[in-house]
């Protein structure tokens, strides 16, 4: 009888991965982001376990939007007072700041529990091309 091989945190090896954002489809990258951070794409995959990489990336602030978005679509807050909800137009987000944009749209791809809040800490985004991790990333 053969029987799966899950992971122990301790046994998990990283890697740095660089993604260069310049003229991708957002949610295209968004998806990629959330599959490595998560780990999906190693052999030994373990649901409870963070064996996922760290992911870098750059250029941020040039990724292709399709469609009407650009002008339609809002992300929404709350301060927690009565009418305290916050709305902010994916434009002004993507010129002002992009790096909260790619932590929103990969938090709600990650599993909404502590080991998602830990996934997430492995994202690095930077809107230009300049970023401090070039020691990390072979190649």
């Amino acid at each position: 009888m053969k029987f799966t091989k899950s992971i122990k945190p301790e046994e998990v090896k990283r890697d740095w991965i660089l993604i260069d954002a310049e003229g991708k489809t957002f949610g295209r990258v968004i998806t990629e982001i959330a599959t490595l951070l998560r780990g999906k794409h190693k052999p030994y995959y373990t649901p409870h376990v963070d064996c996922g990489d760290y992911v870098v990336v750059i250029n941020a602030s040039k990724v292709k939007l399709s469609g009407n978005k650009l002008n339609s679509k809002e992300y929404h807050r709350h301060t927690g007072y009565f009418g305290g909800v916050k709305s902010e137009k994916l434009a002004d987000l993507l010129s002002k700041n992009p790096e909260k944009l790619f932590r929103l749209a990969t938090r709600g791809m990650l599993p909404k529990t502590k080991l998602g809040r830990k996934m997430l800490k492995k994202l690095k985004v930077y809107a230009g091309s300049e970023h401090p991790h070039t020691a990390q990333i072979k190649g």
